[in-house]
């Protein structure tokens, strides 16, 4: 397994695909590097037209100016958060001997969420969802969509079966959220929570 620098308390690779819930994501790789967490986000191509459609953000396609650009979008350390490309097969979370893990693909497509269940790897997303089954790590999956269709539904069973942890993204609403980024929190530390990884993302029940 990676080795994780002394300054970094953990290491977890976020996927993000095209389903909707942008926001999701964006508060939670904020959250994991305010609580120190070194990151490799896999960014599919979807995820960025969606990014920009739904947020207005556009980000840089190519790697090493998406590199920079993250630094300052989210007040990171230099190399805390590192984008890799959808090929690239020599990246770290390819290989089980170097892989963290620990990932999250947030928000993951019903597509993305079927071609894991059936051990396809097209793609890095799909490759290091993978890697963790075979090295028996942790993988936690939150869907986008509805209604879930049945054959997204045993797909989500299949992988709950294999041992990732399937968290739609559907937040709750006792904490009596007043704006949307509230919502969105509530998500962060579900995640957070699962991830064992201290946290002041969201109020727990009956705080």
């Amino acid at each position: 397994m990676l080795h994780n620098s002394t300054s970094y308390i953990d290491t977890v690779t976020l996927g993000v695909t095209g389903a909707s819930g942008s926001g999701y994501f964006l508060r939670l790789l904020q959250s994991m590097v305010n609580n120190n967490v070194k990151v490799f986000l896999l960014l599919s191509e979807a995820a960025q037209i969606v990014l920009k459609t739904e947020v207005g953000e556009d980000w840089p396609s190519e790697i090493h100016s998406l590199n920079h650009f993250l630094i300052k979008r989210f007040k990171a350390k230099e190399g805390q958060v590192t984008a890799l490309a959808s090929k690239d097969w020599f990246s770290p979370v390819a290989s089980g001997s170097s892989a963290p893990n620990k990932m999250v693909i947030c928000p993951c497509s019903c597509g993305t969420l079927a071609s894991i269940s059936q051990g396809l790897s097209n793609n890095l997303i799909e490759r290091a969802a993978d890697v963790i089954f075979k090295e028996r790590g942790q993988l936690i999956v939150m869907p986008r969509e509805t209604p879930f269709s049945t054959l997204h539904l045993k797909n989500m069973l299949t992988l709950s079966e294999l041992g990732a942890t399937v968290m739609p993204l559907a937040p709750g609403f006792y904490h009596q959220p007043t704006s949307i980024e509230e919502l969105q929190d509530f998500m962060v530390a579900r995640v957070m929570d699962h991830l064992k990884i201290e946290h002041q993302a969201s109020k727990r029940w009956c705080e």
